[in-house]
């Protein structure tokens, strides 16, 4: 779907509004605004569809009786790693955006291109020396591999490309009437970005296709102004020829800023998939997770870490240890002691991307190897061990919990008190919950306020300040910190666990 959010100078949400793709332009014919292609590995959506969505939303907008005229700043969000390919004279089109003219180039969001990525990673010397210079190591839905799989496969069709955006900046170009420079947050997440530069990484492009540097632009930017809005929207829907267009930014950095994420803190989206967004100073790149360029502070960075074992993976203990009744799932870890006596379990249903590896591992006190749990040792194990194995990934890419540190939750597991408790015991600092729909949207529309404001040297934090505060939902337990810390270690592609005994986590 396509989303829109206003807020005015107080922060108050003032409208929202959506197009659902599938829904709403049947003619596209897409399940989940995209088309699987015949090898089940690439998935394209029509780039023509979000140009009748953006008109179809700004109609709605229209019909509703909003004002564009009071719009001072616009920003924006797209779907991180995809990409958008311009043919040759579609920078002229852009200037005149015709609205009978429409842009029918292609969006890639597939998994097919591992050959691509064992070559760039041999280009630059390996996976670690890549994920040094770019954050992360080759995977196969980032954008540069994206693009040497075309080039490679269909040399005419890159050659006529004349550039290359990726979904954020291409919305930015919609509205400015020309090519927009990328975001360097979201342009962090394509294997072609030195994150400490904010450049291109030479190397990453020379590995990737001939004259990609000329296609893809610069400079990279980020929460600054790339110029007014495009005479188009002022014609046609009343917009002020002063309305200014801020970089725009792919969805996970949209989300840090509309959790407005401090240093420190830690953010976690507990869903199908558990993510984890931290705020970090000084990274430590490796090849499990991500390390970003920070969307509203330059000399920051954001880390990404996601795993597949979420929301389901509880469920399944819950159905087979709790009757599938989340009250008793509550019940039994409140009838376990934090660190479970040490009774410990990793549980991967399906191969986890942090790390890769599938299947279920649990050790008692002693160390050893067992088959089970008893059922509320079996619970607190699953939730110890999830929530543990996110603090250990996060110290890894090199966050630090600092005094004042928050970790705010959302999605559908942050509605329980007592999983919730396990997580601040885990990383001994204070949950709050959030209530922030459509976060990414929301941290755009915050992004578009800062970036009036930011050349002048104001900071995120100030323009935020007066957003609605998350609600404290617990504290540490007392003696918590004092309990072990389990590492997790991959040999022989399995996975070991090992109880390392430390105090004041």
């Amino acid at each position: 779907q396509l989303k829109v959010v206003a807020i005015n100078e107080n922060l108050d949400l003032v409208h929202q509004n959506h197009v659902l793709f599938d829904s709403e332009l049947p003619e596209f014919r897409t399940q989940g605004g995209v088309h699987v292609q015949a090898d089940k590995l690439t998935v394209t959506s029509p780039v023509l569809m979000w140009v009748k969505a953006l008109d179809l939303i700004l109609d709605k907008m229209k019909d509703a009786g909003f004002d564009f005229s009071s719009v001072r700043a616009l920003s924006g969000s797209g779907q991180q790693h995809g990409s958008v390919y311009w043919k040759k004279g579609a920078g002229q089109v852009l200037k005149q955006l015709d609205p009978g003219r429409p842009l029918g180039n292609v969006l890639w969001m597939d998994s097919s291109t591992s050959e691509q990525c064992s070559s760039l990673e041999s280009a630059v010397g390996g996976a670690q020396n890549l994920t040094n210079i770019t954050g992360s190591r080759a995977y196969e839905r980032f954008t540069g591999n994206q693009i040497a799989k075309i080039q490679q496969s269909n040399p005419e069709k890159y050659s006529e490309t004349e550039r290359i955006s990726l979904v954020s900046s291409f919305g930015a170009s919609l509205f400015r009437g020309d090519y927009a420079a990328v975001d360097y947050s979201d342009g962090s997440g394509m294997n072609l970005m030195d994150i400490f530069s904010k450049k291109w990484a030479q190397p990453c492009l020379e590995a990737t296709a001939p004259h990609l540097e000329a296609k893809l632009g610069a400079p990279l930017v980020s929460t600054a102004v790339l110029g007014e809005v495009s005479s188009y929207y002022v014609t046609r829907y009343g917009f002020s020829p002063d309305c200014k267009v801020v970089a725009f930014t792919g969805d996970n950095p949209g989300s840090l800023a509309g959790m407005r994420l401090r240093e420190g803190d830690i953010a976690v989206s507990l869903g199908t998939s558990d993510t984890v967004f931290l705020w970090i100073k000084e990274p430590r790149p490796t090849i499990e997770g991500h390390v970003f360029c920070n969307p509203v502070d330059s000399d920051s960075y954001m880390a990404l870490i996601c795993y597949k074992n979420g929301s389901f993976t509880r469920e399944r203990i819950r159905n087979e240890r709790a009757g599938g009744s989340w009250d008793t799932f509550s019940r039994a870890l409140n009838a376990t002691p934090v660190g479970n006596d040490g009774n410990l379990g990793i549980y991967f249903d399906t191969l986890e991307i942090t790390p890769s590896a599938v299947g279920v591992y649990r050790v008692n006190e002693q160390d050893q190897t067992v088959e089970g749990f008893p059922g509320e040792v079996e619970i607190r194990a699953l939730v110890e061990g999830q929530f543990l194995a996110k603090r250990v990934h996060a110290e890894k890419l090199g966050y630090k919990i600092m005094p004042g540190t928050q970790i705010l939750a959302t999605g559908g597991a942050s509605s329980n008190t007592d999983i919730l408790q396990v997580l601040s015991d885990v990383f001994n600092a204070p949950v709050y919950t959030i209530d922030v729909a459509n976060s990414a949207c929301l941290g755009c529309a915050y992004r578009a306020a800062h970036g009036l404001v930011a050349g002048r040297g104001v900071p995120f934090s100030e323009v935020v300040c007066n957003a609605p505060e998350p609600k404290l939902a617990v504290k540490p337990t007392l003696g918590a910190s004092k309990v072990g810390l389990i590492r997790f270690l991959k040999k022989s592609g399995r996975v070991s666990l090992q109880l390392v005994s430390v105090q004041g986590w």
